[in-house]
């Protein structure tokens, strides 16, 4: 079978879904679809899908999300059984696709978390990967592009059009390179891991240990900078807000260090606050002010002390070597935070891969 030509394919922008349904139906029995997806946040929680890119060999289609009836056939072709979905750091992206069109396509072939996996590189850029895998550099002009406005440039829709014309080549050879290493199946638990996330929507139990200030905080106040933010989180998906346009980190804090009692200075925290949540002033109180006791099973953020820092020194040490051992990339095997939460709770993440349990559980239980 001859090569397929990667660059000369046939591109087509598809603003009626009519048409899509009959481009998209001719892709019966495809193995593998590219797909990306342009899309906007900066004024909105849940990311506004732009644009949808998708191609098999030879052809790209570059699907109207605003167009009407689009995103339904999107979505039908994205539940459509036997494809696997060739994406390049795909989180955000699966969002999108989930709040537009309903389905989290799967399975899913990330190829950035395949160029970790493989030893070539982590988190890399998908114009750094094309250009390592296939020669070809990649323009980077439209990165920043308003992807809402119609109609879209021809530069534009030429970046668009990259972002999946390379997909299946990058595939193709980080595809040999992982059943070489036998690690396919690291990356068939990694995305399938992405996928269940994006299709859980559950908040996280405990956000209050991703602010450092929280580690400056009594036990109560801890608990009510957890419930603080549980309150921001309802508030932003509800709105449609980011979620530091209705309660920022800083003022959280500030807000999780008074009590019941403390009713005036609440208020001199809001009124002098350029960012506060005044409309909502009275929720956010009863939130400050509900007596709830700490639970038995809260987990504290703690500040580490010199014997946590050695512990973790050496936990990154062991790491290190092993990663080298297996030509894994720095932070791949496990990143600093994975790190802390095994230390902290005792226990690993829930989400951990198995490929990953396998190899650090025996590895770091003598130092733990």
């Amino acid at each position: 079978m001859a090569a397929t030509d990667f660059t000369q394919w046939n591109t087509a922008w598809v603003a009626d879904s009519t048409i899509l349904h009959a481009r998209l139906a001719a892709w019966e029995g495809q193995p593998t679809v590219a797909l990306d997806t342009e899309f906007i946040r900066e004024r909105t929680f849940w990311a506004q899908l732009a644009l949808v890119q998708l191609a098999v060999p030879g052809e790209i289609v570059l699907a109207d999300p605003l167009a009407p009836g689009i995103c339904a056939v999107l979505g039908e072709f994205f539940a459509r059984k036997g494809i696997t979905w060739l994406m390049h750091a795909a989180g955000e992206d699966l969002q999108a696709l989930r709040v537009s069109c309903g389905v989290v396509p799967e399975p899913l072939f990330d190829t950035q978390c395949a160029a970790a996996l493989s030893g070539i590189g982590a988190g890399m850029s998908y114009q750094r990967l094309v250009e390592q895998v296939t020669g070809v550099a990649l323009e980077k002009g439209e990165t920043r592009s308003d992807w809402l406005r119609r109609p879209l440039s021809e530069s534009q829709c030429r970046y668009a059009a990259d972002d999946v014309r390379h997909l299946h080549a990058i595939h193709g050879d980080l595809s040999q390179r992982l059943a070489g290493l036998r690690r396919a199946d690291w990356l068939a638990q990694e995305c399938a891991r992405q996928v269940a996330n994006e299709l859980d929507q559950q908040p996280e139990p405990r956000p209050h240990l991703a602010l450092r200030s929280a580690q400056g905080l009594s036990g109560d106040g801890q608990w009510r900078l957890c419930r603080l933010l549980h309150w921001r989180e309802v508030q932003a998906r509800a709105s449609d807000r980011p979620r530091t346009w209705i309660l920022d980190n800083e003022l959280a804090a500030t807000l999780a260090r008074l009590s019941a009692h403390e009713r005036g200075e609440f208020d001199h925290a809001l009124d002098n606050h350029p960012k506060a949540p005044r409309k909502l002033r009275e929720s956010l109180w009863a939130v400050v002010a509900d007596p709830l006791p700490v639970p038995a099973d809260f987990v504290l953020a703690s500040v580490q002390g010199p014997g946590d820092r050695d512990r973790l020194h050496r936990l990154q040490a062991a790491i290190k070597h092993e990663s080298e051992r297996l030509g894994l990339p720095e932070g791949v095997l496990a990143s600093r935070r994975l790190l802390e939460a095994r230390m902290q709770h005792g226990r690993w993440p829930a989400d951990t891969a198995r490929w990953r349990l396998a190899i650090l559980e025996p590895l770091l239980a003598p130092l733990l």
